[in-house]
């Protein structure tokens, strides 16, 4: 059950961070069967149109890694675009895995799925133990409802679906939109501005939260393991009492002023950083224990300041 070099594998959402990652470590491992689709050659929250495709291709793995995703401001401002989005999305393409007799999928979510005041660090049977933060709780809804379709599909089909909880994430073909980014892009692409311009580095917030960043490249390489596990390995993820649920993190955090002064230092920014108190903060704390995830023998490679240079060095004449 485990992939083949030449097993069909559709990577969903290709051109993402996540999908991008997925499709070069594929690439570098030798599979040669990789199905993509770009929105406009294939709309995934069309249910009839992912059926069809999916008939016609009869993809054998599939990762589920396609989403609408966005930073606090996004995730506060759009709530009914990201619960629809990604509702409809994981609807189409789990339900036609289905159909199509997929022998393993693989469900990519996000660490704000477990409550916001949650005991540190974040164990799998935490989830929906508590409140969830307010600013992005449509997004978290979409992806818990995600594992448990994965679950449901499991106990009543005998399907293989794994979901995994990456950490927050960074890396090539990042998003540097501010109305839309994540932390890191955001701090990158203003630090960058504020050299440029020699003025302030602003940050959002008081700085106190606390982030665990995971390299884009280290996640895909963390799913392309699972994915290539023997079945005795994989089917221990895969237990009909509990979620099918797996956290994937770097293993440490930084504070927000950590951060942006790794950034800063990264990018060269020398001038003035302030922090707008003004701005929300978002969850206090959000580092995973991703115990079961080393447990099987992978740990993540790339340091979080290698990483930050490594995306500036690809995107700062993009940012000019």
């Amino acid at each position: 059950m485990k992939m083949q070099s030449d097993s069909r594998i559709f990577v969903a959402g290709h051109r993402g961070l996540v999908g991008s990652s997925l499709v070069r470590g594929l690439q570098r491992k030798g599979f040669q069967n990789l199905l993509t689709q770009t929105h406009a050659q294939l709309d995934l929250s069309d249910r009839e149109a992912v059926a069809k495709y999916f008939q016609e291709t009869k993809p054998e793995y599939v990762f589920l890694a396609a989403a609408k995703v966005g930073g606090i401001l996004a995730n506060d401002t759009l709530p009914a675009d990201f619960i629809r989005d990604n509702l409809d999305i994981q609807n189409s393409v789990i339900e036609a895995s289905y159909q199509a007799g997929v022998k393993r999928l693989l469900f990519l979510g996000s660490s704000c799925i477990y409550p916001k005041a949650c005991p540190q660090p974040i164990r799998e049977e935490y989830l929906l133990t508590g409140p969830l933060e307010p600013t992005n709780r449509a997004y978290a809804l979409a992806k818990i409802a995600g594992i448990e379709m994965c679950w449901a599909y499991n106990r009543q089909y005998g399907t293989k679906y794994l979901a995994a909880m990456p950490s927050n994430l960074y890396g090539p073909g990042d998003n540097f939109d501010l109305q839309s980014s994540h932390v890191l892009p955001a701090l990158i692409r203003k630090a960058h501005a504020a050299k440029k311009s020699r003025s302030e580095f602003v940050v959002w917030g008081s700085g106190k939260p606390e982030r665990e960043l995971l390299y884009s490249d280290d996640l895909a390489d963390a799913c392309l393991y699972l994915m290539s596990a023997e079945d005795a390995l994989f089917d221990t993820l895969l237990k009909s009492d509990e979620p099918p649920l797996i956290n994937i993190g770097a293993g440490s955090d930084v504070t927000i002023r950590e951060l942006a002064d790794l950034v800063a230092k990264v990018v060269g920014f020398e001038g003035t950083m302030t922090f707008d108190a003004s701005k929300p903060d978002g969850t206090p704390k959000k580092l995973m224990d991703s115990t079961r995830m080393r447990g099987l023998g992978w740990v993540p490679k790339v340091g979080l300041e290698d990483g930050i240079r490594s995306v500036y060095e690809m995107v700062k004449n993009e940012l000019d």
